[in-house]
């Protein structure tokens, strides 16, 4: 009898679940990336070196990437990586969310930054639950001497908290453009220095839970005249849905309304509740007298 082999998406998310992070080789085209990488070029240029010792003042970032480049969504809608985040987070929300795009560069004689857990920027429960999907994608070669991204494995999930003050250097995230490193929220890791003479670029795309507040902004990233740019599923996945029960509405209704232009007259609130809820209140309402 022939032993059936696990789906990617299932290999790939045994990995997260039980290292805190995996790397996907040859995830897209080395070209992808490349003419990414063009586009983003000018922002790199003209982006000022962060403010503080976390975000590092050798360090540049930007995010926006989707208004930036139509060659991001390439990376957000990813689809086995959506696969693997909608496995690893669906048993915590009714739909999960764009919480970052953002694009890093580390330059030359960037120390290491502080390891960390991005969870961390929500207050709830650690170890019962994941907030939080990470996926770096390398715009150059990634190596241990010039600032790759390093983790330390097995520090995620229960042990999340567990393994303070941080020992040991972890390990250097070491890849080529194309593939993609994949990590858990409460992974700890954080960016490496880098000891080299060039510059060391990268994007970060993250995913939350959707009833979360996301790391950006996106209805200021993306609003509704930008969003009225992108296919259906990519709005929704940067926010232009609700989160049932009802969340994230406006006026009432889906923030998907928007999408059809602007919205000038009053609207009726409409109910958005799962199945569970929408029976609930069924039954509720049946058992009641009608009013005279």
């Amino acid at each position: 009898m022939m032993t059936r082999l696990p789906s990617p998406i299932d290999h790939w998310a045994s990995q997260l679940l039980d290292h805190g992070y995996c790397i996907i080789p040859d995830a897209l085209p080395a070209a992808t990336i490349a003419a990414l990488d063009d586009d983003l070029a000018p922002c790199f240029a003209q982006t000022p070196f962060c403010q503080g010792g976390f975000y590092g003042e050798t360090t540049k970032r930007f995010g926006r990437l989707l208004a930036r480049s139509h060659r991001a969504a390439t990376l957000v809608q990813h689809e086995l990586i959506l696969a693997i985040v909608d496995k690893i987070l669906s048993p915590w929300c009714d739909t999960i969310q764009l919480n970052v795009a953002q694009a890093i560069a580390v330059h030359p004689g960037a120390p290491a930054q502080l390891p960390h857990r991005d969870q961390d920027m929500w207050r709830g429960p650690v170890g019962e639950i994941e907030y939080l999907v990470n996926v770096i994608w390398p715009l150059t070669e990634f190596r241990a001497d010039n600032g790759a991204t390093r983790l330390w494995p097995d520090t995620h999930d229960a042990q999340a908290g567990a393994l303070e003050p941080v020992e040991g250097d972890g390990i250097a995230a070491a890849m080529q453009p194309g593939s993609a490193l994949v990590f858990l929220g409460s992974t700890l890791h954080g960016a490496g220095a880098n000891r080299s003479g060039e510059v060391r670029r990268g994007v970060v795309v993250g995913y939350s839970l959707g009833w979360l507040k996301p790391y950006e902004n996106q209805w200021l990233a993306y609003p509704p005249d930008i969003a009225r740019t992108f296919p259906p599923d990519l709005a929704a996945l940067v926010g232009y849905r609700q989160h049932r029960p009802n969340l994230g509405n406006y006026e009432g209704q889906c923030p998907s309304v928007l999408l059809g232009g602007p919205v000038d007259a009053p609207l009726a609130a409409v109910d958005a509740l799962r199945p569970d809820q929408r029976a609930a209140v069924d039954a509720f309402i049946a058992r009641q007298s009608p009013l005279t």
